[in-house]
Parts: structure tokens; C-alpha cells; sequence
């Protein structure tokens, strides 16, 4: 089968988007993402970066085996929407943290950042042999706790006034999701890696 040249690896595959490995090619992309006001403030993104920093950071990720950094995108036009990582990967106690980032409101709320999370949950407990996976979420964002509960998540606990943003402190809700509950709600995960 003939694959073209300029094509993106596609890593984890869904219905709709692809989750594929960030590159050093990507900089410019990324330096852009982290300067949309509405994805820094659903994030609790407070510094600011330069291309090099960025350039740094991807290369560092790339070595990186406690973390994997992904980026998502569209199946049919190959653009990417946001990026999505398990970070802090502890093998021995078998658990590590996610995040995910949908960059533009037109992506928002159509279900494709929970297609991404439920790739890189099946990834995380089907091939890295994980038990826990964990986050955290901003109280304000309302959106994204309703959207991690349909994916699996339970919230765990609130660390009160842990951001600082915009002039007000606001609490980081801590949500997880275990092997079981993972294979409960969708079966043994078989992501295609």
C-alpha cells in the first residue's frame, strides 16, 4: 500500500480525528496556540513564550519517556485542532496525568476532544498497562467537567484557590479514571498503535 510522503503519521486513530506525535516542524503552530485568549484561559495559561522556548520544549518532549505530547487532528482535512498529553507517566504505581487543549470555539462542544481523550485513555490503560489516569480541571470551565464525566471521569476532590487569573482565585477540580471504569464503559481498550 502506498502511503504518500507528505501525509501526518496518524499514532491513535478515531472516527473523526487522529491523535499524531508533535514535531519540531510544528513550532510555529504550537507558538500560535498558546497565545488564543479563550484556549489560555480555559488552561489557566499565564506565561508567555518565545519560538525558541517552544522549539526546546518539543524537543525535549520528544526525549521524554515519562510524557507523551500529541496533537489532534481533523480525518478528513488534516487540520489540527488541539494538542492532548498523558504527563508524570509512573510506571511502577501505574498512573500518570492527561490534558487536553481544543484551541478554536468551532471545535468546542462537538464531541471531538472526547473522541481524542477516549484514544489516549484506551492507549494509556491498553498498551502502557496503566491503573489511574487523573486531571485537572478550573471550576469555571463547566464545559470541559461535564464532557469528563461522559467520557468516564469522577471527580476526585478540589484544591481550593489553587489559580490565580484574571485577578481572581479559582479552585482546580481533580478527576480520575481507573482500567475498570475505563473497560466498564467502553470495553478492553484497542487502540490501533
Amino acid at each position: 500500500m502506498h502511503t504518500p510522503v507528505n501525509r501526518p503519521v496518524r499514532f491513535l486513530e478515531g472516527e473523526r480525528v487522529y491523535l499524531r506525535p508533535i514535531e519540531l516542524a510544528d513550532t510555529d503552530l504550537y507558538f500560535r496556540t498558546l497565545f488564543h485568549p479563550e484556549a489560555r484561559r480555559l488552561t489557566g495559561t499565564q506565561n508567555s513564550f518565545t519560538r525558541e522556548q517552544i522549539h526546546r520544549y518539543i524537543d525535549a518532549k520528544s526525549q521524554d519517556s515519562s510524557s507523551l505530547l500529541l496533537l489532534i487532528a481533523l480525518r478528513e482535512t488534516d487540520e489540527v485542532i488541539g494538542d492532548i498529553a498523558l504527563q508524570s507517566i509512573d510506571h511502577t504505581n501505574r498512573n500518570c496525568n492527561i490534558r487536553i487543549a481544543i484551541n478554536e470555539p468551532q471545535y468546542q462542544s462537538k464531541g471531538l476532544g472526547s473522541e481524542a481523550m477516549r484514544l489516549l485513555l484506551g492507549y494509556g490503560f491498553g498498551i502502557l498497562n496503566l491503573h489511574r489516569i487523573e486531571l485537572n480541571v478550573f471550576s469555571y470551565n463547566q464545559q470541559a467537567i461535564r464532557a469528563y464525566e461522559k467520557v468516564g471521569f469522577t471527580k476526585e476532590g478540589v484544591q481550593r484557590e489553587a489559580l490565580y487569573y484574571n485577578h481572581e482565585y479559582h479552585d482546580s477540580i481533580l478527576m480520575s479514571i481507573l482500567a475498570r471504569e475505563y473497560r466498564a464503559k467502553y470495553g478492553a481498550p484497542t487502540p490501533q498503535a
